[in-house]
């Protein structure tokens, strides 16, 4: 392909695309009240009606809304679709706003977060009762005394069975 075509096609295409001359055609009004529309929604910010944020804050409703977005560079002019773009991006954000999972998503702290907190404050140096502990004999032997000095002598009952009774209490 030479220059001079590759240039022919480039101007052809960007003409359609800023060409507001076909806009303005009898036929294609509805394009340019959408248009205004779609203006008018970024620049005024516009809070979403609840039901409608609650629809498009749900995934089904952020793929129809994309889907529809994605529609306007099939059906309408391009400059239109890539503002209908726009509208759509701005669309689902206020709806997340709306609903409050924006401020869930990008306020609220993960796990992660919260655990990396936590262990800044259960960092303890050693202690003196550690070190203490870690010193002191062994509360146990491993040899049992084989004949101990004394004798245990159990005090008055009170008529109590013995631990070791497997008879009816």
């Amino acid at each position: 392909m030479s220059q001079q075509n590759i240039n022919n096609s480039l101007n052809k295409a960007t003409s359609k695309f800023f060409s507001m001359n076909e806009m303005n055609s009898k036929g294609n009004i509805g394009q340019v009240v959408l248009a205004i529309l779609f203006v008018v929604y970024l620049i005024m910010d516009y809070k979403t009606p609840e039901p409608i944020a609650g629809f498009v804050d749900s995934m089904p409703g952020k793929i129809t809304v994309i889907l529809i977005a994605l529609s306007l560079f099939v059906f309408t002019n391009p400059l239109l679709a890539v503002i209908g773009l726009f509208v759509a991006y701005e669309l689902i954000l206020r709806s997340s706003k709306s609903t409050g999972t924006y401020a869930l998503a990008h306020y609220l702290p993960t796990e992660k977060k919260k655990a990396s907190n936590l262990t800044v404050y259960n960092q303890f140096p050693y202690t003196l009762e550690q070190e203490v502990v870690q010193k002191m004999a062994p509360l146990c032997k491993s040899n049992p005394l084989h004949n101990p000095t004394f004798i245990p002598d159990n005090d008055n009952t009170y008529d109590a069975a013995p631990v070791d009774y497997k008879g009816v209490v």
